[in-house]
Parts: C-alpha cells; structure tokens; sequence
C-alpha cells in the first residue's frame, strides 16, 4: 500500500507517493533526478549515498522514504549556492581529492556533516570521521587535505 511523502530537498518541497520499502536514495534519484547521490553497496558499507538528513550525515540505501517524511533532505547538488561551489566541493577539485569521481558525493556529505560539528578537525579527527565511507581509487591523502583546505576556507 503507497503512501504520500513530503520531503524538502534541497530547499524545494516535494510530495510523492511511495511504496512503504522505497529506499531514501531511490526516492532522490528515481523520483526527484538527483543522481548525485550515487548506489554503491545497497549494504551501508560505501558510504557513496551520503546525504545531509535533517543536518546529519546518513547513509540513504539504509533509510526508507517514509522514515524521511517531513525531514530537510541535503544532496551533493544542494551544496552549490548561487552558481557558487561550497567550499568542500572547491577544495575537493583543487586539491585533487578525487579520481574516478564516485565516491566524492558521500565523502563531501559526510564532511560537510563532520565540520559543522568540528571546525577545525586534525588530520586524525578527519580520517575517524570518514569511517565508512570507502574510495577505491585513492590512498585518501588528498581527500583529507580537501577537507583541511575547505575546513581553513569556510573559517576564514
């Protein structure tokens, strides 16, 4: 039996109708066209997912659409304001912290999450905070950096 599901992501409000198994990232990338928000593991083990759920980080192939009723959803295209990267996404360009590109969603997610509790977080704190969230291309050097150079950027 479908439901109606209201949802405001990225600052816009949407309602669907949704069976009650829908997951939370094929809501945003079938019903809404946010691929952005990428499928990498359907397990909660990539971290690819990543999306801002009420200003928390949270694996979306680990929650239902109906558990999003009436939360403030933020994807990887929502970050960009005004034709204007945040600071992440910028860093993450300039400071080569990515390669193939598919796990760099959900790393920025989970970023974003990480600085808004911490500001200022050590080489250390930024590699604890990324647990879980796996990239198969890189030794995760630049990526830190990224999160350093766009943590030191939004401060400033």
């Amino acid at each position: 039996m479908s439901r109606n599901v209201t949802v405001t992501v990225n600052q816009s409000e949407h309602t669907c109708e949704v069976e009650p198994r829908l997951l939370l990232v094929h809501l945003l990338r079938e019903n809404l066209g946010l691929t952005g928000t990428n499928i990498g593991c359907d397990t909660s083990q990539c971290g690819s997912c990543t999306v801002l759920m009420d200003g928390q980080a949270v694996k979306s192939c680990t929650v239902l659409a109906v558990q999003a009723d009436e939360a403030n959803i933020t994807t990887i295209e929502g970050l960009a304001q005004e034709g204007e990267l945040h600071p992440l996404q910028e860093s993450f360009w300039e400071k080569h912290g990515l390669q193939c590109g598919f796990c760099t969603p959900g790393m920025i997610m989970t970023a974003h999450d990480l600085l808004s509790r911490n500001p200022d977080p050590t080489d250390t704190e930024i590699r604890h905070g990324l647990d879980g969230n796996l990239c198969r291309c890189t030794g995760y050097h630049n990526i830190v950096t990224a999160i350093q150079a766009a943590a030191s950027s939004i401060r400033s």
